[in-house]
């Protein structure tokens, strides 16, 4: 896991890497990397390397990355990015011929927003979304809404529906919450929800003075989907 003895999660990662059909493109925002607590690397360490494979960066061609535009263009690829226009992922998997490939894009929510509308690539393959309620785990990140999930919960539960297989969410989520009891053990805060502290009246910092950020601050205290 590269982090120092008293605190190391590898008592808590897979002894073997978890055996899927599935292959995970996770598509990273540079910004992730310089991040002491990101998810994705507990994530590569639970799975082979064949089926997890990182791309970093803000903008990806056909150009510069062929194997990726391969991908991309292959009609049974799918990419999970919560929208209108997506799928929920259940009614896909639950088809005879379940797909073998899926893209995540790893950032906060206005990177990823910025990945996906500004890359073409990733508007070929066909959008879909977890239908869940669960509230997120990494509670040492702040979370726009309490249901908002770390790019390695969405992996875990995403997988868990492809792969038909309970147990790989549960897993895949035992380093994190692993991480998350030292990090609090050692005088980390634990993060409630953007969602849940403007509800609440807890929220301390001054409200923005853009209308689009404002009104967006008011979706949340409303308890609707942005």
């Amino acid at each position: 896991c590269s982090r120092p003895q008293k605190v190391c999660l590898c008592p808590f990662l897979p002894v073997h890497p978890l055996k899927v059909s599935t292959c995970l493109y996770i598509i990273q925002h540079p910004a992730e990397e310089s991040r002491v607590l990101r998810t994705v690397p507990l994530l590569a360490a639970c799975l082979p390397p064949d089926k997890c494979k990182v791309l970093i960066g803000r903008r990806f061609s056909e150009d510069r990355y062929p194997e990726l535009a391969t991908v991309c263009r292959n009609p049974s690829t799918l990419i999970l990015y919560p929208g209108a226009e997506a799928t929920n992922l259940e009614e896909i998997a639950s088809m005879p011929s379940s797909p073998s490939v899926m893209i995540i894009i790893d950032g906060t929510w206005s990177q990823a927003k910025d990945i996906f509308y500004k890359n073409s690539l990733f508007r070929l393959p066909k959008q879909v979304q977890l239908k869940t309620n669960i509230s997120s785990q990494y509670v040492i990140r702040t979370q726009p809404t309490n249901t908002c999930l770390s790019t390695l919960e969405c992996a875990a539960i995403a997988l868990t529906i492809m792969e038909k297989n309970k147990s790989i969410q549960e897993t895949i989520l035992r380093p994190l919450q692993a991480l998350c009891s030292f990090q609090i053990q050692h005088g980390a805060q634990i993060h409630h929800s953007k969602e849940h502290l403007l509800r609440n009246g807890l929220y301390d910092k001054p409200m923005p003075k853009n209308k689009r950020k404002l009104r967006r601050m008011e979706l949340l205290v409303n308890n609707v989907k942005i």
